[in-house]
């Protein structure tokens, strides 16, 4: 591939430069070197290794899509992308199980809800089985309900492990630590970008592409963009199960649609092990995964900020 001259300082260091090394980066950065073969890709990545943040500390569910309107992006991508993970986790050997889930009513007012998500479900090609309660406990039988449904392609998997696979099998650069954390970009147009990380050095690159989770906001500023949103970090804390031979798979509440939550659930890991929760904390930075991380300055950041304050005043009763 011919070299173009960057800004008179030299050529580009690569033609695609990704910021952030979870599993979005990681996954943006193994398509681009399947897909186009030759192209060059460089990871920037904070951390000492992949997957350190929402990656690695999520549910480990592979959602089915169930409940995402049918044609939308979220529902294709969800259906699709869950049969896709499957698969690659089948092909390369990594830990996951196709458990299913079932969705569980226990009040006659979430009846209807429950109905709309068969519906829904087979209209986005879902397996959805309807369950009377005393069908239900074929499937869990500590579990108790007036109806449920069964979804068959929802799972768990590892995704540290994938997220450690995608970045060994695809190709790219990848630079961890000071080397990938980064402290300011540069950006001209047809010029492309030239990223200044911790340890001093510019990496240049044809196009950028902002996969830095919990910071995408403020990689996008950094960029001359201003995506009109913040993010505002919540935590979800969890309880273990003490007896985790209590439930065979994943056992979900009826959502309710006054929120963007699935409710509080068991969820059986890879490991074994059985979590019951999540309740959504807001957290005092945005990497604080528990009450001792302070951050003042990203802290200031979220009280200064007026979305923050309307979802308060929206969803105080329910946040009490």
């Amino acid at each position: 591939m011919k070299k173009v001259a960057y800004d008179g300082g030299g050529p580009y260091d690569c033609d695609v430069l990704v910021i952030g090394g979870g599993i979005v980066g990681l996954a943006t950065a193994y398509a681009l070197t399947r897909t186009a073969p030759g192209t060059r890709v460089t990871v920037l990545e904070k951390e000492p290794g992949p997957a350190r943040h929402q990656t690695g500390r999520n549910s480990g569910v592979i959602h089915s899509g169930i409940y995402y309107r049918p044609g939308s992006l979220k529902a294709r991508y969800a259906v699709g992308g869950a049969a896709e993970m499957i698969k690659f986790c089948a092909e390369y050997g990594l830990p996951h199980e196709v458990t299913g889930k079932l969705i569980v009513a226990t009040e006659r007012a979430e009846l209807p809800r429950l109905h709309a998500l068969v519906q829904r479900g087979r209209e986005n090609g879902i397996p959805v089985r309807e369950l009377g309660p005393a069908q239900i406990t074929a499937y869990e039988p500590e579990v108790r309900g007036l109806a449920a449904i069964h979804v068959g392609t929802t799972g768990i998997c590892d995704y540290g492990a994938v997220a450690r696979h995608l970045a060994a099998a695809s190709g790219a650069e990848i630079r961890y630590g000071a080397g990938g954390h980064v402290l300011r970009v540069d950006r001209r147009p047809e010029r492309g970008v030239a990223v200044r990380t911790a340890d001093g050095a510019i990496v240049r690159g044809r196009v950028l592409v902002n996969c830095a989770g919990l910071h995408c906001d403020a990689i996008a500023r950094l960029t001359g963009d201003d995506p009109g949103m913040r993010i505002v970090p919540f935590r979800g804390e969890y309880f273990e199960l003490a007896r985790p031979e209590l439930v065979r798979g994943l056992v979900y509440p009826v959502p309710d649609p006054a929120f963007p939550f699935l409710g509080v659930h068991l969820t059986r890991g890879i490991d074994g092990g059985v979590h019951v929760g999540p309740n959504a904390v807001p957290a005092l930075a945005r990497e604080g995964y528990d009450w001792s991380v302070v951050r003042p300055r990203e802290l200031a950041g979220t009280l200064g900020w007026p979305g923050s304050w309307h979802i308060a005043r929206r969803h105080w009763r329910y946040g009490a």
